[in-house]
């Protein structure tokens, strides 16, 4: 863990230096919440905002997990990477260093949207259903940033890696339950969003709001984040730059 906690701290300290980096990540999801959340007229439900809380909560984590895995193109570009590879500690503490920060910020970022919806007029989250929703986004979390570091083991460049990222988010959050229930979803985009990893998210914090727990769906999420974190360890342990 010592390991693992200095490569963590490396990339937080250098993260909290760019301010900018801070807020920026910041608009997209305020900007849905805001323009969205209160703007789009529905008939499904009488607060949306409520209903889309959850949906721009995992979008948050999507978002600063699929930007994570462009810190180890960056230390591939400028050659900390091959240094931190032959250091004596063992390559896995690199991996969940950058795992550990790129979740950890994503919860720093959702905490911001969700003070933010809170103060738009979503309802409060009891106490208990609080801590179960940052446990879906933590798991959401490291399935995600795990994803993003792997893939960006096999990209050559920044560029190639923002191509990939622009590619997936978008189509992920849009074929998921973020913006609307499956009921009023066409049929050929129902099943899509059934079977999306973002729904299974969604899907289970939407659910705490009424004081159900999906275990099918937090399972699912369980078990594809361990088979994606343990694909991740084998390739980074294979790689050679």
């Amino acid at each position: 863990m010592k390991d693992v906690l200095a490569y963590f701290q490396r990339d937080l300290l250098r993260w909290v230096r760019g301010r900018l980096a801070v807020v920026s990540a910041l608009v997209m999801p305020a900007a849905w919440l805001i323009f969205v959340g209160l703007a789009l007229p529905t008939t499904f439900t009488e607060n949306y905002i409520d209903f889309i809380t959850p949906g721009i909560l995992v979008l948050t984590m999507l978002g600063a997990s699929l930007q994570g895995g462009s810190l180890l193109i960056f230390d591939r570009i400028l050659g900390f990477l091959n240094k931190f590879l032959a250091l004596p500690s063992s390559r896995e503490s690199i991996l969940f260093g950058k795992i550990l920060f790129i979740t950890t910020r994503g919860l720093i970022q959702a905490t911001v949207i969700l003070i933010l919806a809170f103060i738009l007029g979503a309802a409060l989250f009891p106490p208990m259903e609080l801590v179960l929703t940052y446990a879906i986004l933590a798991l959401f979390g490291l399935l995600l940033s795990a994803f993003s570091t792997t893939v960006a083991l096999h990209l050559s460049d920044h560029d190639a890696y923002a191509a990939f990222s622009a590619m997936v988010s978008m189509p992920l959050f849009f074929t998921s339950s973020a913006l609307m229930p499956y009921e009023v979803m066409p049929a050929w985009l129902r099943g899509l969003a059934y079977l999306n990893p973002v729904s299974f998210a969604i899907d289970s914090i939407r659910a705490l709001q009424v004081g159900v727990i999906l275990w099918s769906r937090l399972g699912a999420l369980l078990v594809l984040a361990a088979v994606v974190i343990g694909v991740s360890v084998y390739r980074f342990r294979k790689v050679t730059l």
